[in-house]
């Protein structure tokens, strides 16, 4: 029996799409899981199947200490995956995710494949683009919420429910640490399409930012700026997921999906 047909806790289809012509793996930013992806397969053409990941620490997963550092993730993800790699495949990522993606797919390479048929990344500066360093996973428990609800993307509902939060934050902890102690280390250009989506009103990933990972390919790029801040990926979500379809079909990955496809502008770049 393939694997990628049995159930497994680390991947989740919303519509299970046994015929898909591809398939587009998803992963969450800090603190988020595959219920971020749930409504994606009704934005996206018929022929591919969501597969988000859901990492240790959450969901099915909630029993599995959360990875802290970046290496040992993207080893387990690119075994753990690789039944799933049947087909062809391409690879989503928002803040946090975009780099697990990207470093996925630097290690798929390294391994000699197989390769994505094309990388979207999210939400995050490119990764040989410096920053101003963050420790705030090493805060003590209230500032690091207080951190969390600074980012806009949690529920204050959610926030201030004190049960609820003595779960997730060693979750939120090991994902803040995961993304703060990652070190990009130089490799040639990815050979894959490289699609970058950012916030224009993101005050900490700005164009230039997006803009660079355009370094990080020898294939075609491009970008697009949505008019929200960082967490466009759930509030502009029906705008992002054209912009998605319209770069699978235009690469003929998949067949153009009306729905997908009648609304918006094409990319940039």
């Amino acid at each position: 029996m393939n694997r990628a047909s049995a159930t497994t806790p680390w991947v989740t289809r919303p519509k299970p799409k046994p015929e898909a012509a591809l398939r587009l793996f998803c992963f969450p930013y800090a603190g988020g899981s595959t219920v971020i992806y749930r409504q994606w397969p009704d934005g996206l053409p018929p022929d591919v199947e969501v597969c988000a990941v859901q990492l240790p620490g959450r969901g099915a997963h909630l029993r599995t200490p959360p990875h802290t550092r970046m290496g040992p993730l993207v080893a387990e993800l690119g075994r753990e995956l690789r039944p799933y790699f049947d087909r062809p495949f391409a690879l989503f990522g928002h803040s946090m995710g975009a780099v697990i993606a990207f470093e996925l797919a630097r290690l798929l390479r390294r391994a000699g494949g197989p390769a994505p048929s094309h990388l979207f990344v999210s939400g995050r500066r490119a990764p040989q683009t410096t920053a101003p360093p963050k420790h705030t996973y090493l805060l003590p428990d209230d500032e690091l919420i207080e951190e969390v609800r600074g980012l806009n993307g949690t529920p204050p509902e959610v926030l201030e429910h004190e049960e609820l939060m003595r779960l997730m934050l060693p979750m939120l902890r090991a994902d803040f640490a995961l993304i703060q102690t990652y070190e990009y280390v130089p490799e040639p250009p990815l050979d894959c399409p490289v699609t970058a989506f950012g916030g224009a009103h993101d005050e900490d990933v700005g164009r230039e930012a997006i803009e660079a990972w355009r370094e990080q390919t020898a294939s075609s790029f491009a970008m697009q700026m949505f008019d929200d801040g960082h967490f466009f990926l759930n509030n502009l979500r029906p705008q992002l997921l054209q912009a998605v379809s319209r770069e699978l079909h235009r690469q003929r990955f998949v067949r153009p999906s009306q729905a997908a496809l009648s609304h918006g502008q094409g990319g940039e770049g």
